[in-house]
């Protein structure tokens, strides 16, 4: 194996435009032709397979191009171009919140070939779609989670709260006066309003819309108190004062707003961040599943694709396997409880 094929993970298959001098050799031996018409045949086809490349990778994407898994997914899949020797393309396939992505992998063959850029949904899924056309661990061998991504609770600068306890206050005070501006049904920013609705103990009504876009100018023109957000989404805002933050969903308050409260510092235990992660089907052979692995962390690792991560404001993980898998049975279960109290249903 030449220097270029080192660091390509075994089993994987090839493309090829003709067949090889030995195979077309032997084809022709077969139909007794001869020899010498065989390796006159193969000195022919021989220059077609100078073109012979690594067969590519697909990294499916249930989000629409443009978005935070979708910008994800490219930045990984360049660095893993450059690092197996392989094209790695992206291939956005959108539909029933990440679902449609999620089924065409889990019935692709464990080859390495077709594999998968998730989201918190492959998580809240679970148990917002009472008849999933596959299971989301059994059918899946998680790879690396790339990212977290916490969320933070803004609200509109005429709110009358200006800290989480004075707003869970305000709200018992007036029970579903108080509205969230929810960008996706099912999505975790929805659910981190629930989760927060549930531990607080406050009614606040949700009102949907279709994306994020159109949520936060409803929130920006005062027409919707509040609203989980990406902080990507919501910095901008909260510079100029648009907006004013009233809690960071991660455990610990954020270096990039360090006088915004974790919520878990009004309402311990409380956390809900957005996470992103490589899949692939189930019984990938473990060589080739090694490989995966090594490679998908250390692109995450490399400063280019940390740096992409941390521009939408993302943290990178790259944990191992093992980890990835263990985290995502606990997030099934937690979501579980959530999606039961918010009542949410699919889109």
């Amino acid at each position: 194996m030449n220097q270029r094929q080192t660091d390509v993970p075994q089993g994987w298959g090839q493309t090829c435009l003709g067949r090889t001098v030995q195979h077309v050799g032997a084809w022709v031996w077969a139909l007794g032709l001869g020899v010498g018409l065989g390796v006159g045949l193969g000195l022919v086809v021989t220059p077609l397979c100078a073109q012979n490349t690594p067969a590519p990778v697909r990294i499916l994407v249930g989000a629409p191009a443009g978005g935070t898994t979708d910008t994800m997914a490219r930045s990984l899949a360049q660095a893993l171009t450059q690092q197996w020797q392989r094209v790695v393309l992206v291939e956005n396939r959108t539909g029933a919140g990440g679902n449609v992505a999620a089924e065409a992998v889990a019935r692709a063959a464990p080859d390495g070939l077709t594999l998968l850029m998730s989201f918190t949904s492959h998580a809240i899924n679970a148990s917002l779609y009472p008849h999933l056309p596959f299971d989301p661990i059994k059918d899946f061998t998680p790879i690396t989670m790339v990212s977290t991504s916490p969320s933070i609770l803004v609200a509109h600068p005429s709110l009358a709260a200006n800290t989480l306890p004075e707003l869970i206050a305000l709200a018992k005070a007036q029970p579903g006066k108080l509205n969230f501006a929810i960008g996706a049904l099912g999505s975790s920013l929805h659910l981190a309003g629930d989760a927060f609705k549930l531990k607080a103990g406050v009614q606040i009504v949700n009102v949907p819309y279709r994306g994020t876009a159109p949520a936060i100018q409803d929130v920006l023109a005062g027409q919707v108190e509040l609203m989980f957000a990406n902080i990507g989404n919501a910095q901008q805002y909260l510079a100029v004062g648009k907006l004013k933050a009233l809690g960071v969903t991660s455990p610990k308050r954020l270096p990039a707003f360090p006088q915004v409260p974790s919520m878990a510092e009004t309402l311990p235990g409380f956390e809900s961040s957005a996470w992103f992660g490589l899949f692939g089907p189930a019984k990938i052979p473990p060589d080739l599943m090694a490989r995966l692995e090594s490679g998908a962390r250390a692109a995450i690792l490399t400063p280019e694709v940390k740096q992409r991560i941390e521009a939408e404001g993302a943290s990178a993980v790259a944990n191992s396997s093992a980890e990835f898998a263990q985290f995502l049975e606990k997030d099934i279960a937690r979501w579980r409880e959530v999606v039961k109290f918010s009542g949410a249903k699919p889109e």
